[in-house]
């Protein structure tokens, strides 16, 4: 079972509770939210997304309404693995997703 670190005491709405749950995952060691911003698109649901892979794991973009928040994830897995884990801890996914 990984840690959530929270460093910044804003976090876009929603965003830490799925962060726990992608945590209980024993294949994860650290969850860090980091920077939040705010762009120009909208999207009414929080959703998170692999961007790019670091040294250590990935950077994971959260992306609710126009804030955008950076995760980021120190792990092993793979990035299909990682797909995997967010689509299954997505407390507003009624469906499962195919393939990877």
């Amino acid at each position: 079972m990984g840690r959530l670190v929270q460093n910044h005491s804003t976090n876009i709405e929603g965003l830490i509770k799925w962060l726990k749950r992608i945590a209980a995952n024993d294949e994860i060691k650290t969850v860090t939210p980091a920077s939040l911003s705010k762009t120009n698109g909208k999207g009414e649901k929080l959703d998170i997304r692999v961007t790019v892979k670091t040294n250590e794991g990935y950077k994971l973009l959260a992306r609710k309404g126009r804030l955008v928040q950076e995760v980021f994830l120190v792990t092993r897995l793979a990035e299909c693995e990682i797909k995997k884990i967010i689509d299954k801890t997505n407390p507003m996914s009624y469906r499962k997703k195919k393939g990877c």
